[in-house]
C-alpha cells in the first residue's frame, strides 16, 4: 500500500503541499482530483523521489521512500507516467521504454518487453522510430508503456488524458482499467475525471495543497 501522510513540500519558498494525506491499497485505482497548481505533479515527484517532503512520511509496504535512493523506484515495482511525457528524443521507441528497466538493475528486460508488447501491440509496430518523430498521442502510449514496464506494484499516471484526441483517450482507459484484478496500485492524477471516472474507486480532491474537508464536497 501506498502511504502519504501529512506530508508538507515546498518549491523554493513556495509551499505546494500542506498536510496533504491519502492511501492507495494493492488493487485499487484512486484518482487525485484538483485544478492546475493545486499540487498534483508536486506528490508525483515526491512520491519518486524528485522532491524532499520538510515534514510527514511516504512509504510503501514497510519501505520508507525516503530511504530510497530515486533510481530505486524502479526496482522496487513503481512506474511514473509523468504529464509532460519526459521522453529522450533521440531514442526508439523501445529504448524508451526500457530506460527505467535498465535502471532498475534487476528486471528481465526481454520479459518486461513482451509484457508490454502484450498489453500495447500497436507499439511493437513502431518500436524502431526515435521518440521525437512521434505524435503527442504515441508520446502518451509510450510514457505509459515506460511506467507498465517497471510498474509491477504502483502506477503513478500523471494527467494521462491530457491533450489527447478522444480515440487515444479511449484506449489509454482501456489499456489502464485492464489491470484490473490483479494486486497492482494506481494513482492517477487529473484536473478533471471525465475520462477516469469509470476506472477509479475513491477520489481524493486536492486544493492549494491539502486534502479539501469532506464538507466542501459537492
Amino acid at each position: 500500500m501506498l502511504n502519504i501522510e501529512a506530508i508538507h513540500v515546498a518549491i523554493g519558498s513556495v509551499q505546494v503541499l500542506r498536510g496533504l494525506t491519502l492511501a492507495v491499497a494493492p488493487g485499487r485505482m484512486v484518482g487525485l482530483l484538483g485544478r492546475n497548481g493545486a499540487g498534483k505533479t508536486t506528490l508525483m515527484r515526491a512520491v519518486m523521489g524528485h522532491l524532499t517532503p520538510s515534514q510527514g512520511r511516504i512509504s510503501f509496504g514497510a519501505q520508507d521512500l525516503a530511504a530510497l535512493p530515486r533510481h530505486g523506484r524502479a526496482a522496487f515495482g513503481i512506474g511514473y507516467m509523468p504529464e509532460d511525457r519526459g521522453l529522450v528524443p533521440e531514442l526508439t521507441v523501445e529504448e524508451n521504454i526500457l530506460v527505467p528497466v535498465w535502471a532498475s538493475k534487476t528486471l528481465q528486460a526481454d520479459a518486461r518487453l513482451a509484457f508490454v508488447y502484450g498489453v500495447l501491440p500497436e507499439l511493437k509496430e513502431m518500436r524502431e522510430r526515435r521518440a521525437l518523430l512521434l505524435s503527442g498521442g504515441q508520446q502518451k502510449l509510450v510514457a505509459l508503456a515506460r511506467a507498465l514496464a517497471v510498474g509491477t506494484r504502483l502506477l503513478l499516471l500523471d494527467e494521462p488524458f491530457e491533450g489527447v484526441a478522444p480515440a487515444l483517450s479511449n484506449r489509454l482507459a482501456a489499456v489502464i482499467g485492464g489491470l484490473r484484478g490483479g494486486q497492482m496500485a494506481v494513482l492517477i492524477a487529473q484536473s478533471d475525471l471525465n475520462h477516469s471516472r469509470q476506472l477509479v474507486d475513491t477520489e481524493v480532491i486536492i486544493e492549494r495543497g491539502a486534502n479539501q474537508p469532506a464538507a466542501a464536497r459537492a
